[in-house]
């Protein structure tokens, strides 16, 4: 088995555990990040409602969509990365720089590698949480779409490709900036330890990977907030302007959430990623280091 088939295995590992781990939290964020101001009056408001109008099954609506492409997602996510980290550890060596393997990455190769990553997975993510967002956010008596295929199927037959990547700009602005400091963050505390301890990376203890990974979505989340209410705006809002279209373009949907909601609609939504953060991230680098362990062992 290739490093690079390796390296999609593992992240596919860390995908489901990040899925997994945080789909509930999702839900609520989601629901409170495209909501009227005054719908709920906190997190705690909003997972009552959901839990008292549809059940407890309702945390994990949607979770097909994100387990099949979530999963994607992070296999490519950490793919590309170590790929990228290779390229980097390979010029160190020719230059003489980054340790006796090369392998001490600089800040700006960590930042270049995980925009890089960020990118990559942004083609597939874009449409994946666009279909999950449209199914967390529709009613659960009268629903437009049955299932993930029954979404994609109908979005795709009445708006096309273009239908399916609907914020898809605001998606890679998104996932540049935020894996961009996401992987900084979590690279640096790995090497951190290494060079403090003196040990190998497979020889940190796997609580350390599920701390550095929690600290890296704080990161990424103190980054990326802001663009990622606007996305989740952009994808549940209509398609056309006979459909409820409201927003014309993610500079227009930022204006028009500022003049009739204030900034606090920026950070509506918060509390519950703060809360998930954590889990969800420190789940997803145990599930990649622990595969990444066993597959080069």
């Amino acid at each position: 088995m290739s490093n690079a088939v390796k390296d999609l295995v593992a992240g596919t590992a860390g995908g489901i555990a990040q899925v997994l781990v945080g789909q509930p939290f999702d839900i609520v964020k989601v629901r409170m990040q495209t909501s009227a101001k005054g719908t709920y009056n906190g997190m705690l408001h909003c997972a009552g409602g959901i839990l008292k109008n549809e059940g407890p099954l309702a945390f994990y609506k949607g979770t097909l969509t994100p387990l099949l492409g979530i999963g994607v997602c992070v296999s490519i996510q950490f793919g590309v990365l170590e790929y990228a980290k290779r390229v980097f550890t390979a010029q160190n060596l020719a230059r003489g720089i980054g340790g006796a393997d090369g392998k001490m990455l600089g800040g700006g190769q960590l930042v270049i590698a995980g925009v890089a990553a960020g990118l990559a997975n942004g083609i597939v993510s874009g449409p994946v949480e666009h279909i999950r967002i449209r199914l967390q956010t529709q009613s659960n008596t009268n629903p437009i779409y049955k299932g993930p295929f029954d979404a994609v199927k109908q979005i795709a037959s009445q708006h096309g490709i273009a239908g399916l990547y609907k914020g898809q700009c605001v998606t890679l602005l998104r996932e540049a900036t935020g894996y961009g400091a996401y992987f900084l963050v979590y690279e640096k505390l790995v090497q951190r330890e290494m060079t403090q301890k003196g040990i190998r990376r497979d020889q940190i203890n796997p609580m350390h990977s599920v701390l550095y990974g929690a600290t890296a979505g704080y990161a990424l989340w103190a980054v990326i907030y802001p663009i990622d209410m606007i996305k989740s705006r952009m994808q549940t809002d209509g398609f056309t302007p006979s459909t409820g279209q409201k927003y014309a373009s993610a500079r227009d949907c930022v204006r028009k959430v500022w003049k009739s909601e204030g900034i606090s609609a920026f950070t509506r939504g918060l509390g519950p990623t703060l809360i998930r953060s954590p889990f969800a991230n420190g789940a997803t680098f145990l599930g990649f280091e622990m595969a990444s362990r066993m597959l080069y062992s």
